[in-house]
């Protein structure tokens, strides 16, 4: 009889032990277009204040190029936009002949253009239930490729409805409860664009960032759960003036009327598509000729570092010199829409030569060690960060665990 009151006693304290163990939560935040150094240059208190109470990179280093759905897009498959074909805001498809752009929403929902397995993805496949308040990728209509409460994508959503909302989900049942989020603000991006990221419109931007920060920890902190926070951002932004010197026209260089060439411009970049090698290396030689502020390489001279080397990347490839932009024709239409002298804010550099591309990682919670602080990594690293806290077996990626082990707490 004492042997079974012992069996039942430790078969309570097993039962009591396992359900006492929470299970991990993880909320990633992405505000488009915070620089590396925003932080302490418009000095914001509530960054500050998550950071001391967390870990930090010096900075995020983006994937080429350092745009914004190349990147989102990486952080979440752990795959270089080369490797999950996302290769750019805006491409053409030699399978398909068709152009991509992230403005058409056929072109955004459509799951032929996004590889790897995203995180929501991962997560279901544990049994976990996920949720997105906008990411690129989220918008999958295909079951299983999408969290399973997400958005069509809306700038005008108010920020602080979205922030409620993923208190909301938090507040859920626990069988209803997303253990993974994803959070998104097209902030200070859009501002820095306009007015140049060293401006007093970004840094009011940047503030009110700062602002929402502070409600959404506020939120968070009412509710009694182990919540990571994880604050990203996808790219940082280069400071240009507006001059005639700055602006380099495809027009000039090349024939745009000649039909057997394809060509989307991203400003910092341009992928050309043509008809075979001898065209690729007849164009070649007469753009070299007129290079001058940006370099054009064949796809066989991609920096091995980009891992870029994917049919949707151009044939050829011009890459602006950092400070310089690529528009498409009409310098002097250009130059009448705009005084001369004006600043202004562009991304999609080569992140490994510009460090006004990187961007922030910050990051507290009870799997979050506190007052480490990381060199500069690249983004695809956070995607084994976050399944090792949530307990997902990883799928093959190009993200290494070992760079975020430091800052995990076992």
């Amino acid at each position: 009889m004492k042997k079974y009151v012992i069996l039942i006693f430790f078969l309570i304290f097993f039962l009591n032990w396992s359900f006492g163990q929470e299970k991990p939560y993880v909320l990633i935040v992405s505000f488009d277009g915070f620089r590396h150094d925003y932080v302490e240059r418009f000095d914001l208190p509530n960054f500050k204040g998550f950071i001391n109470e967390g870990s930090q990179a010096e900075a995020l280093i983006p994937s080429f190029p350092s745009k914004t759905f190349p990147n989102h897009y990486a952080i979440i498959t752990g795959l270089y936009p080369g490797h999950n074909g996302l290769v750019d805001n805006q491409f053409y498809d030699i399978k398909r002949k068709e152009f991509f752009t992230m403005r058409e929403r056929e072109k955004v929902t459509d799951k032929y253009y996004y590889g790897g397995v995203p995180l929501w993805t991962l997560a279901q496949q544990h049994g976990m239930k996920t949720a997105s308040y906008f990411w690129v990728g989220s918008e999958s209509p295909t079951e299983g490729d999408h969290p399973d409460y997400y958005y069509t994508y809306d700038e005008s959503v108010p920020f602080e409805t979205r922030v409620t909302k993923v208190a909301e989900w938090l507040k859920l049942p626990e069988m209803e409860r997303p253990q993974f989020i994803t959070l998104y603000f097209s902030s200070p991006d859009h501002e820095s664009h306009g007015f140049g990221p060293l401006s007093e419109e970004a840094r009011l931007a940047a503030v009110r960032m700062d602002s929402l920060l502070g409600m959404l920890m506020t939120q968070i902190e009412k509710i009694d759960l182990p919540v990571n926070t994880l604050l990203v951002s996808d790219h940082g932004m280069k400071e240009l003036t507006f001059r005639d010197e700055t602006f380099i026209f495809l027009d000039e260089i090349m024939d745009l009327k000649n039909k057997s060439i394809i060509w989307s411009n991203g400003g910092t970049q341009t992928h050309i598509y043509t008809k075979s090698k001898d065209q690729a290396d007849s164009l070649f030689e007469v753009i070299k000729a007129k290079q001058k502020h940006f370099t054009v390489l064949r796809k066989s001279q991609y920096k091995e570092e980009w891992n870029f080397d994917h049919y949707r990347s151009g044939d050829l490839m011009l890459t602006a010199d950092p400070g310089f932009y690529i528009y498409e024709r009409n310098r002097k239409h250009l130059m009448k829409k705009q005084e001369l002298g004006t600043k202004m804010g562009v991304h999609g550099y080569d992140p490994l030569m510009e460090p006004d591309m990187h961007g922030i990682f910050y990051a507290k919670g009870p799997n979050v060690q506190n007052g480490v602080v990381l060199p500069p990594f690249q983004n695809i690293h956070i995607y084994p960060f976050i399944a090792q806290i949530l307990g997902l077996e990883v799928p093959s990626i190009d993200g290494e665990a070992e760079v975020l082990n430091p800052i995990l707490k076992k």
